[in-house]
């Protein structure tokens, strides 16, 4: 039996196998058919679709709160009561150090966290030489993540604190992370015409970690029942002017649109296309108004 669907599978595979081969041999075949001068294109028909405008930026990870912990006295760690990943409260203590004085005796001298959270790293060994400035421990509150992005200038006037936003890591690819946007900067950088911007994204689970490397997706605009066609049809002619080829009696037709809306897979044409018509989207390189064109299936 086993034998059978091994068999099934080989033949089924096979029949596949032919099927694309014998659809390559027909595209070879058009193409060979066709005169120099004549352009191989393919084309879609202007339709009707919802749109998204999405901006996708880069940023890192922080939680919520951090707090790098140092003890209020000189002296020698004695010892780290709480090691990385163990819960703390504020005020317990994290480490313990021991005054170092010839000739006096002094309790212990504790470290205390000065937030709510979890020990994120412990810096130094028992019997390692600290002052006030040597810093022992890092606390972090990680039930919200916060992810700083740079927003280009151009898109300030689309967002606001409170707007809906996305984020995924690379630790776990396919899931989204739900958030909003915490805060916006008022000053925009000028060398790089951005907007620092701070996501607040939930962390059910404490999925999200410090310095881990993030994706935050902004939705921008929204269309609903907008013509559109695939973005890859929709040429840049000029700094604001941009156009699209039809397809007509067998030639390339040039007409000017306006755009609205456009995310990296569809356009929304504002003016210029109607419903249906025929939009040249793929070969469209050297293309000319009145080209001769050959539409492959």
């Amino acid at each position: 039996m086993k034998k059978l669907v091994t068999i099934a599978l080989i033949l089924a595979a096979g029949a596949v196998l032919v099927a694309k081969h014998r659809a390559r041999a027909r595209d070879l075949a058009k193409l060979a058919a066709v005169d120099a001068e004549t352009f191989v294109v393919r084309t879609e028909r202007a339709g009707i679709r919802d749109i998204e405008e999405k901006i996708v930026m880069t940023g890192s990870v922080k939680a919520l709160e951090e707090a790098v912990l140092f003890p209020r006295v000189a002296g020698k760690l004695l010892k780290n009561i709480l090691t990385e990943g163990q819960p703390v409260k504020r005020d317990q203590a994290v480490a313990l150090v021991e005054r170092d004085e010839v000739g006096v005796v002094f309790e212990p001298a504790p470290v205390p966290s000065t937030l709510n959270g979890v020990v994120g790293r412990t810096y130094l060994d028992p019997g390692a030489n600290v002052t006030p400035q040597t810093p022992v421990a890092l606390v972090v509150n990680q039930s919200q993540a916060r992810i700083k992005v740079d927003l280009p200038e151009r898109y300030l006037g689309k967002v606001a604190a409170g707007q809906s936003a996305h984020v995924e890591v690379d630790a776990y690819p396919g899931r989204r992370f739900s958030g909003r946007i915490y805060k916006i900067s008022p000053v925009v950088d000028a060398a790089s015409r951005s907007v620092p911007v701070e996501v607040l994204a939930e962390n059910a689970g404490m999925k999200l970690k410090s310095g881990m490397f993030a994706q935050v997706e902004l939705v921008v605009g929204r269309r609903s029942g907008a013509l559109s066609v695939s973005a890859d049809a929709v040429q840049q002619a000029g700094k604001d002017y941009s156009v699209v080829f039809l397809a007509e009696g067998g030639k390339a037709a040039v007409r000017p649109v306006a755009v609205g809306l456009k995310n990296p897979e569809f356009a929304e044409i504002l003016r210029g296309v109607k419903a249906g018509e025929e939009v040249i989207n793929y070969g469209l390189f050297g293309l000319k108004d009145g080209s001769k064109i050959s539409v492959l299936p």
